[in-house]
């Protein structure tokens, strides 16, 4: 008599890919700091902008904003646009573990967030007639200089921060949001180098930045992966 040998029934391979784990408690509520921080930052900087005096947003960047009487405000505004902006780093970190972009990604928009901290200790430098009855030129000083080389580092970490963190995006079938995400430190660059002549196209720029980060942020920890 012959033994048959049944072998168990293989199912087909198959490749599919399982969304990530929703995120815990404490890890939502950084990540939605980091959402919020852009948004809460622009918005402070609009109203105290249509409330200073002698305040032109064709003029004066919301940087200036910390500068006179009421220019604690606008430091109180960096620094915890900064603190939300760390929290919301260490939220992508541990949403975006072991996936593309996971490492430098959040490492990018960290840097972007001390940035904040250090454009409230060093206050960008008087000029355009802000604040009321200041010269017209600009003088350089040393803690202006540290704040422009500040936002410089920053935005500059926020745009390689953007192409890194296409890679997820992409990654999950999000290949729109993945797309733009290489297009909009094009037009965030743009508006820096027209700083020069066109004030407003350097604050639409920088806002546009801190609102795709907003953006993106949600996309990566709410939006569902592909299956293939």
């Amino acid at each position: 008599m012959t033994d048959t040998l049944t072998s168990p029934r293989i199912s087909p391979r198959t490749t599919s890919r399982s969304a990530p784990s929703a995120p815990s408690a404490a890890v939502r509520a950084t990540l939605t700091a980091g959402v919020a921080a852009g948004p809460l930052f622009l918005a402070a900087g609009l109203v105290q902008g249509a409330a200073r005096d002698g305040f032109d947003f064709t003029r004066n960047a919301l940087s200036q904003l910390a500068l006179g009487e009421d220019g604690w405000i606008q430091t109180v505004n960096f620094a915890v646009a900064g603190a939300l902006l760390l929290a919301g780093a260490g939220g992508l970190r541990r949403t975006l573990r072991g996936r593309p972009g996971g490492t430098w990604g959040p490492a990018l928009v960290a840097v972007f967030a001390v940035s904040f901290w250090l454009a409230a200790a060093f206050p960008a430098d008087t000029g355009a007639g802000f604040p009321a009855g200041a010269a017209e030129e600009t003088v350089m000083t040393g803690h202006g200089t540290v704040h422009m080389a500040a936002g410089t580092v920053g935005y500059l970490a926020l745009c390689a921060a953007f192409l890194v963190l296409a890679r997820p995006l992409a990654a999950a079938g999000h290949r729109g949001w993945a797309r733009a995400s290489r297009i909009v430190p094009v037009v965030v660059l743009a508006g820096f180098m027209a700083s020069a002549t066109a004030v407003l196209a350097f604050t639409c720029g920088a806002g546009l930045g801190m609102l795709w980060l907003s953006a993106i942020t949600t996309r990566l920890t709410t939006g569902s992966t592909t299956t293939h």
